[in-house]
């Protein structure tokens, strides 16, 4: 399985900083060409290395962590999103009338068609991200949301592999409402850093 994180801003480096903790290959890539990135990106870890937006699209799971309205460039820089798995990183801060009364999550879902869609690693902070998720013997949880079931097992896989505890919370519009931040309109686990204790 390869991953890419798409941005390169506080998120797109924390979630650089889970992948280099665990030494997971990943690209990162970004509107600026990688040669911007290729210091910063080593700097994080020799598992993280910057590319160019086309090759980082070439992975088979794709973290979109760049600003909510820049996702539909992303989206058209591949001919087909069919096979591909793609984390919803993102928050959308405008108000819902502009998502077409959608969850932002379902809203990006039509710019990726083909492609299996997970809410993910949103409602955390980037300092939050980037640190060490296993604390007072629990692990930092990350919540899950899609309205295609198989596609949250192998995001489950890697928030596990990556140190974190999945929680799945269901479909966009059910559970995943409850970490969505747009307008106005926060989800009550928004921001919320919790933890799970093994049992």
């Amino acid at each position: 399985m390869s991953y890419a994180i798409v941005g390169f801003g506080s998120v797109g480096q924390a979630l650089a900083h889970a992948f280099a903790r665990k030494s997971i290959d990943v690209t990162v890539a970004s509107r600026r060409p990688p040669e911007a990135l290729a210091l910063q990106a080593r700097a994080i870890g020799p598992t993280v290395v910057a590319k160019s937006l086309q090759h980082a699209l070439e992975a088979d799971t794709i973290i979109l962590a760049v600003p909510f309205g820049e996702h539909r460039e992303v989206a058209k820089a591949v001919p087909s999103w069919k096979g591909k798995t793609v984390i919803d990183a993102m928050n959308a801060l405008v108000p819902p009338e502009e998502l077409d009364g959608l969850p932002s999550s379902a809203f990006v879902a039509k710019a990726f068609t083909g492609a299996k869609l997970v809410k993910g690693f949103n409602h955390l902070v980037a300092a939050t991200l980037a640190a060490d998720p296993i604390v007072e013997g629990g692990h930092r949880v990350v919540f899950l949301s899609s309205d295609d079931e198989e596609a949250i097992a192998p995001v489950a896989a890697l928030v596990k592999q990556l140190g974190f505890a999945p929680v799945k919370l269901g479909k966009l519009n059910e559970g995943g409402a409850l970490v969505h931040a747009r307008g106005r309109t926060w989800g009550q686990l928004i921001f919320q850093d919790l933890f799970k204790k093994e049992q």
